[in-house]
């Protein structure tokens, strides 16, 4: 391969440190270059003809970008890389078997960028990886951070690599030395784990000694000089109606909470952010869930707030819903201010997206995108503007996509300005993100704070009707 442009320092850091290694782990926080690092390690064993072609796997989002990205370093798009999506690999037998076929015949050089998306060692496409993994000598994983959870993340991406760097050959083994699980009291006196339930990681310092010869790690603030970055928070206010339906889709849905079933408590904390959003919930909470606006969208609070803010905004901006029915109501509102727009949505097709990534950069001001779409792979140092009409519960899409336009290249000071409504569900999201918090663990305090709020009017709503069946006798 031949290069375009020049490593900086800290890639050629990356690139001492793990030439000597067969497989590593690039921790370089969005932005920092990863990519050109990786391509310069490739380079090192295709010269030395230790492999023949490299594997790139990544989110199927971001393949376009990421062959433009090796195009811009390369000057060109060299024919001995293969680029296919993570996601692929579930859902496309056809797919898994050409690529068992590459690694046999092929010395390939695997690489998984963005690996946090295989750390999940029951899916069925960590399986895959591994599988093609072990007819692979040299491998590289990818990623902003090692851990976007907790340490229990870090065992799938690394056995991809080489089981033996952490000396575990299954994930019973690693938890049994590493994970400790919440205890359940059951009224016999006996006492189980919950196993959906981590409450600590152990031996932590085991984990990063192993890791540590095949790992090069850097943050934004080590390596570049990137303009600051400014938060702010824009207050919606309720209407009486929204306060009213909010209590009561909270009071039903915390009847079928069960800690056991994380499912249960995510369902209670969705309908709420349909409610805060300006749409009732319409299901029981052992159903599935349908809704219904509650205004029209030029009646809707979080939408009038909106309004208000890029009526007189400069600049681009991407602004991220979690859901389509929000987007849509938002693009309406565009629309009748006048201001240009494109969609960056699931919904959206690939090629539509690529062409409206263009449009965005060339002559639109504002993009409008969720979080599984846009947290990946773009490069938008363009824009210095963010606003999140809603969150989901992802702290690592949340970080992933704040960094599409914080990254190398970014000369403007960057807005992050975030909706909420005070004490409702987007305050506990919201403070999660700012603590790194593991939103399960707080939506479970936030339910037993709940919950102890309406022990009392229930005590009291019981000895009422006590007091009354006196008096009738």
């Amino acid at each position: 391969m031949r290069f375009t442009t020049q490593l900086m320092l800290h890639q050629a850091a990356a690139f001492e440190k793990l030439r000597h290694v067969k497989v590593g782990a690039l921790y370089m926080e969005q932005g920092t270059g990863k990519t050109r690092t990786t391509l310069e390690i490739a380079n090192l064993r295709m010269e030395a003809g230790k492999i023949d072609c490299i594997l790139w796997l990544c989110p199927c989002s971001v393949k376009r970008s990421l062959r433009e990205d090796i195009m811009y370093h390369c000057g060109g798009f060299p024919n001995n890389i293969i680029i296919r999506g993570i996601e692929s690999l579930s859902s496309s037998d056809r797919l898994y078997l050409m690529l068992c076929e590459l690694v046999q015949k092929h010395c390939v050089f695997l690489v998984v960028d963005e690996s946090n998306l295989v750390k999940n060692h029951k899916a069925i496409r960590t399986g895959r990886i591994i599988q093609l993994s072990q007819a692979c000598q040299y491998k590289m994983i990818l990623n902003g951070t090692p851990v976007s959870k907790n340490e229990a993340d870090m065992f799938a991406q690394w056995y991809v690599l080489d089981w033996r760097i952490l000396g575990y050959k299954s994930f019973f083994s690693f938890e049994r030395n590493h994970i400790e699980y919440w205890t359940i009291h059951l009224p016999s006196g006996r006492d189980i784990e919950d196993r959906t339930r981590i409450r600590n990681i152990l031996n932590i310092d085991y984990l990063t000694e192993k890791i540590a010869p095949y790992t090069y790690q850097v943050k934004k603030s080590e390596c570049l000089l990137l303009p600051p970055k400014h938060y702010k928070r824009e207050l919606v206010k309720f209407t009486e109606k929204q306060a009213v339906l909010y209590e009561k889709t909270k009071d039903e849905f915390l009847l079928n909470v069960d800690e056991m079933q994380p499912s249960t408590i995510y369902k209670l904390f969705t309908a709420l952010q349909h409610v805060v959003s300006g749409r009732k919930v319409l299901s029981k909470a052992n159903e599935r869930m349908k809704t219904e606006p509650i205004f029209t969208w030029e009646n809707n609070p979080r939408i009038t707030a909106l309004c208000a803010i890029v009526k007189n905004l400069q600049g681009k901006c991407i602004i991220f819903a979690k859901y389509q029915t929000e987007l849509d109501d938002i693009a309406k509102m565009l629309d009748h201010i006048g201001k240009r727009w494109v969609m960056y949505t699931g919904k959206v097709d690939q090629k539509q997206r690529q062409e409206n990534r263009a449009a965005f950069r060339d002559e639109v001001q504002f993009m409008l995108a969720n979080k599984a779409c846009g947290a990946y792979g773009l490069n938008l140092q363009f824009c210095n503007n963010i606003i999140y009409y809603s969150n989901d519960f992802d702290l690592a899409t949340r970080m992933q996509s704040e960094d599409r336009v914080y990254r190398i290249g970014q000369t403007k000071e960057v807005y992050i300005m975030d909706l909420y409504t005070p004490d409702t569900i987007d305050g506990v999201i919201i403070n999660c993100l700012i603590k790194k918090e593991n939103m399960v663990e707080a939506f479970k305090r936030e339910i037993n704070r709940w919950k102890g709020e309406k022990e009392p009017w229930t005590i009291n709503l019981s000895e009422t009707k006590q007091n009354k069946s006196a008096v009738n006798l």
